[in-house]
């Protein structure tokens, strides 16, 4: 039995099952950790949806932005965007079925050694904190009012964590954290609009994973979300697997076990 973790899918089946082809995946035995954000912008989101969530059993995936906002859309509480590709999802006769699967899969997943997120940990929190956050968000969507949890959820603000946050606010920073980061400054405060490999001009801001009082340094993450990295941020723990395969890229793939990394193109 081995285990593999791959990148940010959205919608791009082909690359994915040329990945398992290139591993020789075997879902009798092996098992497949994705970072989010399984759908959208690619060309079969509901191909990919319900390819997943047939071999779910094999399969431990966390929330991912995109993820999150095909949940919010199905349920009216947002419009859709020009460059969505959830049209399929919304109209499909098992839409209901998939979507109650998603709605329930984890933010964050630690096991063996690595944890498994969309966006990564800011260096303010432990890892102890991350797992106690992201269940509060976890029991809002899963609890009798997950659509009012949605309907709350947009929002760059706060930009800041504290621990006296409560509410909606607190639920959707952590949400933030977890699923949307890419740079912070010093004191943690989020800057959700830099999204390249450098910030916007006159920010003075940092990518989560750089710096040196990072309360995980010593954690094994596995996290997607940037493509811009194009992989760049592997080693010292850290395992980057968004290599822009929505972008005409690169779909990457790392087996936990022997430390192989596979690619496949995705043109």
């Amino acid at each position: 039995m081995a285990t593999y973790a791959v990148g940010d899918i959205q919608g791009c089946l082909e690359p994915l099952k040329c990945l398992l082809k290139k591993a020789s995946f075997n879902w009798d035995r092996d098992r497949l950790w994705m970072v989010g954000d399984l759908v959208n912008r690619g060309p079969d989101s509901l191909r990919t949806l319900r390819y997943v969530y047939k071999r779910r059993d094999n399969i431990t995936c966390v929330l991912g932005n995109h993820d999150l906002h095909l949940l919010a859309v199905a349920n009216g509480l947002c419009k859709k965007s020009r460059s969505d590709t959830l049209d399929k999802i919304l109209i499909a006769h098992d839409r209901d079925e998939l979507l109650r699967w998603l709605r329930h899969r984890p933010l964050i997943h630690t096991e063996d050694e690595y944890t498994l997120v969309h966006a990564g940990i800011p260096h303010i929190w432990t890892l102890e904190d991350a797992h106690e956050y992201a269940a509060e968000v976890e029991a809002a969507l899963r609890g009798p009012e997950w659509r009012k949890f949605l309907s709350r959820m947009y929002g760059n603000s706060p930009r800041r964590w504290n621990d006296a946050l409560v509410g909606y606010p607190r639920l959707r920073t952590i949400t933030n954290y977890l699923t949307r980061m890419r740079f912070l400054y010093a004191n943690g405060q989020l800057d959700l609009q830099s999204k390249g490999l450098v910030p916007n001009p006159g920010r003075n801001v940092a990518p989560w994973f750089s710096y040196t009082q990072r309360e995980t340094h010593n954690q094994n993450i596995i996290f997607g979300h940037w493509a811009a990295l194009q992989g760049q941020a592997r080693g010292d723990h850290l395992f980057a697997m968004d290599t822009g395969c929505v972008w005409g890229n690169t779909l990457s793939m790392y087996c936990l076990d022997t430390g192989e990394w596979y690619s496949c193109d995705c043109s």
